[in-house]
């Protein structure tokens, strides 16, 4: 349940803003401007530029430390036609990152192979047995993607070996960095890149895009058609879609929707997308999990195959493997959830008001743990660190945070204790003996404890605008969907309505009929707004007095065959005499 609504007023200078856009353009829809004002616009251009993003506002990639090493160096192993190996992580991020960067690379050259670890046998990040195939294979550089930031000893030991290293990555580094030819990470402290927040796969495509500058190659098409590859890494990465990465977010679910790759394709039949338009949702909940799939129960290895394969029969046949993966995998989540679950309310006393959870079992699967620590983040609004066992007394784990928390300063914070760790503020992988476990939770608890805000673990909803029911018009929907696409930092905007009744016809729907199908006006008009509020029939009785009450909600534009309605997903209702609920004006 939603226990707080969280409706920030603008500070003067943002209502100044508002005012110009209101006089400019949007008089006949003022809630627009507020919506523009909130997602950091600050001038006309600024709006116009968000409503119409094109790639020519992307950063020049040179900016970025060490490009132009980066560059020189791919340039040099075309020319004298050494083999390249392009190496990435085995998840969304790190196999679409190797498919981009593969595809792209073997326009114009035909040396080049991809490899990506196996999580049981190698692990995270570069391992030596690549680095001794790379050895046997003749290789003398290696692009990797997604990871390397902190694989110091294995690129010391590739150098030994006469291997070259170009370093992608976007992972949070430490203050000493791998002897690689060049890194390639926005995120180094002496980087200037504008834009900080690129997915790996992200920084693979500037790589390229630098590549292509550097060697006059003005066909922009080659790099334009594999945005269908970056768009489900920037999804499925969680990265804020805000700046490139919504520029490339927008032209690649054009790219997903009309002229998907040939393994894309496929996928999204399976999903049930192919008859209907493609949103980031899909990307997080259908698409992303089956690529993701064979990396967390088989091999990555097999996802950048349908990626970068132009085979419809081969591209079918990997679809289908992978799609079982993801079936297997979704009952293994949901085992290792339900068994989560009882530990954590077999030890309430270790979640206290801001503990974190930190839970090990030997017998879970390596693959899954990561999944398990988001739904526990969802569920608990607490940072959680699920860990497994992976041999030779040595547990490794996933953490995820809840918003605004910083888990990657906390895991850092007991580095002494850890064998490796990485990854970034939302997100940590890291591994440790089982004997430092316990002293692992005491300590992480106690740095979580005195750093975390009570708000970021207490379930609230942050409010973008108060609208009445006249409001949703044409004119508004025909903007909102100039919002898209929505993401971190640029959410689907919350609206409430206040002193809202019921107007007779609200009811009851459900197997168990927990949800309610809402009917209501909000006394400003005469307008009825339908609505669905999932698992809330518990406010029913109070409704169907016709006593007045409040909702917020996100606006949907459903489509059934030829016609399209509106519909308000209902996300809290408040009660007035409930004083829990109250907005915060």
């Amino acid at each position: 349940m939603i226990s707080k609504w969280n409706y920030l007023p603008l500070t003067s200078e943002q209502r100044a803003v508002e005012a110009q856009l209101v006089n400019d353009k949007f008089s006949g829809c003022p809630a627009i401007a507020r919506l523009l004002v909130q997602r950091g616009m600050k001038s006309m251009d600024d709006a116009m530029q968000f409503f119409y993003p094109s790639l020519n506002q992307m950063h020049d990639p040179f900016l970025m430390r060490d490009m132009e090493k980066a560059v020189a160096r791919l340039n040099q192993a075309l020319g004298a036609k050494e083999k390249i190996m392009v190496y990435g992580d085995y998840d969304v991020d790190g196999t679409t990152a190797v498919a981009l960067v593969y595809r792209y690379l073997r326009n114009f050259y035909s040396n080049v192979i991809y490899y990506v670890p196996t999580r049981d046998d190698e692990g995270y990040g570069i391992s030596l047995q690549s680095i001794d195939y790379a050895t046997e294979q003749g290789v003398k550089l290696i692009i990797v993607l997604d990871c390397g930031i902190k694989a110091i000893e294995e690129i010391a030991y590739a150098k030994e070996k006469g291997i070259d290293f170009i370093v992608c990555d976007h992972h949070v580094p430490d203050d000493t960095l791998p002897d690689a030819v060049a890194i390639l990470n926005p995120k180094l402290k002496d980087d200037h890149y504008p834009f900080k927040e690129l997915s790996g796969c992200g920084v693979g495509f500037k790589f390229m895009q630098a590549f292509a500058k550097s060697n006059g190659i003005n066909n922009i098409y080659d790099l334009e058609s594999l945005l269908d590859l970056l768009v489900v890494s920037i999804a499925a990465d969680i990265v804020p879609i805000v700046d490139e990465n919504r520029i490339m977010a927008y032209y690649g679910l054009k790219r997903l929707n009309s002229n998907p790759n040939v393994g894309f394709r496929n996928i999204i039949k399976l999903c049930g997308l192919n008859r209907r338009e493609i949103t980031i949702s899909d990307i997080i909940f259908k698409i992303g999990p089956r690529i993701n799939a064979s990396g967390r129960m088989e091999s990555g290895l097999e996802s950048v195959q349908l990626l970068v394969t132009k085979n419809p029969s081969e591209a079918y046949e990997i679809s289908k493997r992978i799609d079982q993966y993801n079936k297997d995998r979704k009952e293994l989540d949901r085992q290792i959830t339900e068994e989560a679950n009882i530990i954590i309310e077999n030890h309430r006393e270790q979640i206290g008001e801001k503990k974190p959870i930190v839970i090990y079992d030997r017998n879970w699967h390596k693959g899954i743990i990561g999944i398990v620590a988001s739904r526990l983040a969802e569920l608990y609004f607490r940072p959680s660190v699920v860990l497994t066992y992976d041999g030779d007394g040595i547990a490794i784990g996933s953490s995820r945070s809840v918003r605004g928390f910083d888990v990657y300063s906390a895991i850092k914070s007991t580095r002494d204790l850890l064998e490796n760790f990485g990854g970034h503020t939302n997100a940590v992988g890291l591994s440790l003996k089982e004997e430092n476990i316990s002293e692992f939770r005491k300590r992480l608890s106690a740095y979580v404890e005195t750093h975390i805000e009570t708000q970021q673990v207490t379930p609230q909803l942050d409010i973008d605008c108060e609208l009445s029911f006249e409001e949703i018009n044409h004119e508004l929907m025909k903007y909102m969907r100039m919002f898209n696409p929505f993401g971190p930092e640029n959410v689907k905007p919350v609206f409430m309505t206040l002193n809202v009744r019921d107007v007779g016809t609200s009811k009851l729907v459900g197997k168990k009929l927990e949800h309610i199908k809402l009917e209501v006006v909000d006394g400003k008009s005469d307008k009825v707004m339908n609505g669905i509020a999932f698992n809330m029939g518990r406010y029913f009785d109070h409704i169907k007095k016709g006593l007045p009450f409040d909702i917020c909600y996100t606006i949907e534009e459903n489509k059934h065959r030829n016609t399209s309605f509106i519909q308000l997903l209902i996300k809290g209702i408040n009660i007035h005499d409930d004083v829990n609920d109250e907005p915060n004006a």
